[in-house]
């Protein structure tokens, strides 16, 4: 509020505490808590959302293969399985 000023309207769901904020933090805005008023708000990232869910995950298992390598490989790094100077070199091997 210190960066915009006061908004003129407010928009919650019912929930009672919310009700007590929103009038003692902004008396003289609007307070907009019908059922559907927040699906502006709630939307705007549906389209980002729907665009981003297919591409997570695993997709092809040659994907997977080279992820599960690369960790196998990390692991026994960790574990010092490999002295450094081979393990730089099977890394370059296995990029």
């Amino acid at each position: 509020m210190a960066a915009h000023g006061e908004p003129a309207e407010v928009t919650t769901d019912l929930a009672p505490s919310l009700l007590t904020a929103v009038a003692e933090a902004v008396p003289d805005a609007f307070h907009d808590t019908a059922q559907y008023a927040n699906s502006r708000v709630e939307c705007d990232h549906g389209r980002l959302k729907a665009r981003l869910r297919p591409m997570r995950g695993l997709k092809t298992e040659r994907g997977l293969r080279i992820v599960a390598t690369g960790h196998a490989f990390v692991q026994n790094l960790r574990r010092g399985h490999y002295a450094l100077a081979a393990a730089f070199d099977e890394l370059l091997d296995t990029i």
